[in-house]
């Protein structure tokens, strides 16, 4: 753990030599697949010629490539033998997506994410406890591919689980036979009969998930809270969702000064980023060294049919980028469809702000994920509130009426006041979205936020109804149509 302290040290250090040098392994490596000679990486590509020849690509660019995947083919993408992939679940749509996982990318971006997670908590807190215990994890499920039966596809929690080396597996519970249920409520059960009786260090997954799973555990132990099942509980590592909505849910179920809290970015396309330092919610240290060559996509660029792209010595403070990743897993100039906001150049730090398709933007408000994040914490801050969930969508301008944002909210403890809730989450929207607070100036385009309490269950119940329940799946934030939240109403009948 020391030693790889000392790696990232040097990736700190030197962030722009350690990129070149990646990208140029990667050119190399794939320069005799179907890709790399399609567009000549054989040719000793400079950066520049990279960008100029192979177009960004969104994965119904890259489908076809990867059904072919699918069916057998392999050197299509990348040279390594590719017999799994992560279905990601960065949409609740009924179509998913499937994402190669090589062996390199599983060793070298996924485990190597994992591992450096650990050597990070450790180096800030020397006197951890941690590997007295046991590490729970919530995991997804795995299967056949539907072209080939010796080609696995799965939620790419499953694909890393089921792939542990014998020493990690006696680290973590529940065993890999439970973890790996597909039926989403009888591996909650299980999950939480064999969980007790162990003797759990650290938690981690997706906060919404999780906590469906702690709130579990009470009500089967009859305990007041977590730490009277485990008492040794000190590392909650999270990632998928924003933390801060649901900071004060988990300290209510964990009261301790003691807990710790650490922010992960790994999606289904790979390990991205690691938050390194103590009391920096949201603020992860970009991993440089894990396969994948970043570009940034400024926002004003987005819609653009061909966008230029920034390298890492390009970007800004303060500004939001659209990432586009080339990894070791054959992916190449892809668009994974996260924004991130870079908050420190020195070393590369980042938030993720949100994703290009989740924003309501019905009036020129371009109000991101993050903006509403902001606004549901400070709002629960001001009426005590606890939330579990909510979605957001426009509502359209009409010839009698104006248009505005229709907010569905469950929460778990609801607010002293919901119109103070309701106030308080306008004015956090005006304070950080400038265009936002333009636009409601007067109520001239937009009126005040219509915000409606929804009943407990109400997105399981919607959820469940996609068969998106227990994974990585979640419920976007942001719409900027009103189909997901007509959706999750007319499923429950609001």
């Amino acid at each position: 753990m020391k030693k790889r302290i000392h790696d990232i040290d040097l990736f700190r250090k030197y962030p722009h030599e350690v990129q070149l040098e990646l990208f140029q392994d990667l050119i190399s490596t794939a320069k005799s697949t179907e890709w790399g000679k399609k567009y000549g990486f054989g040719d000793n590509l400079s950066v520049r010629e990279f960008q100029e020849r192979v177009p960004i690509s969104t994965y119904e660019d890259m489908y076809p490539y990867i059904e072919r995947m699918m069916k057998g083919e392999q050197n299509v993408l990348w040279p390594s033998k590719i017999e799994w992939f992560a279905k990601s679940s960065g949409t609740t749509n009924a179509r998913s997506k499937f994402i190669p996982v090589s062996p390199e990318s599983l060793e070298d971006c996924h485990y190597k994410g994992g591992k450096d997670m650990l050597s990070i908590y450790v180096n800030l807190f020397p006197d951890t406890k941690l590997f007295t215990g046991k590490g729970l994890s919530i995991g997804g499920s795995h299967h056949p591919s539907e072209f080939n039966a010796k080609v696995n596809c799965g939620d790419v929690s499953a694909v890393i689980m089921q792939n542990l080396p014998i020493w990690a597996e006696v680290m973590r519970t529940p065993p890999l036979k439970v973890a790996l249920m597909d039926k989403w409520e009888e591996k909650i059960e299980k999950m939480v009969e064999l969980t007790v009786k162990e003797n759990v260090t650290s938690l981690s997954g997706v906060p919404t998930w999780t906590y469906v799973l702690l709130k579990r555990i009470l009500a089967e132990t009859g305990k007041n809270n977590i730490l009277e099942v485990w008492p040794n509980l000190e590392l909650f590592t999270h990632g998928a969702v924003a933390f801060g909505p649901y900071r004060q849910l988990f300290r209510e179920i964990i009261p301790s000064t003691q807990m710790n809290y650490l922010e992960v970015y790994n999606a289904s396309e790979g390990f991205f980023g690691i938050q390194d330092q103590v009391g920096t919610e949201d603020e992860m240290l970009l991993m440089l060294d894990y396969g994948v060559y970043y570009e940034f996509i400024p926002m004003d660029q987005l819609e653009e049919e061909h966008p230029q792209t920034l390298a890492l010595d390009q970007v800004e403070v303060g500004k939001n980028y659209a990432l586009v990743i080339s990894t070791n897993a054959g992916l190449w100039r892809y668009k994974i469809g996260d924004t991130i906001r870079f908050t420190s150049i020195d070393p590369y730090r980042i938030k993720i702000s949100g994703r290009t398709k989740h924003f309501i933007n019905a009036f020129g408000e371009e109000v991101i994920v993050e903006n509403a994040e902001e606004a549901v914490t400070a709002a629960c801050e001001a009426t005590s509130a606890i939330i579990s969930n909510f979605t957001a969508a426009p509502i359209y301008l009409e010839s009698d009426k104006r248009g505005g944002h229709e907010w569905l909210i469950e929460f778990e403890k609801e607010p002293s006041s919901l119109e103070q809730f309701t106030r308080v989450l306008d004015e956090k929207l005006r304070e950080v979205n400038s265009d936002y607070d333009a636009k409601r100036q007067n109520d001239i385009a937009l009126q005040a936020p219509l915000v409606h309490a929804a009943p407990k269950g109400t997105f399981l119940n919607w959820l469940s109804h996609k068969g998106k329940l227990g994974g990585q799946h979640k419920v976007p934030r942001l719409s900027n149509t009103r189909e997901y939240l007509e959706e999750i109403m007319e499923v429950n009948g609001l």
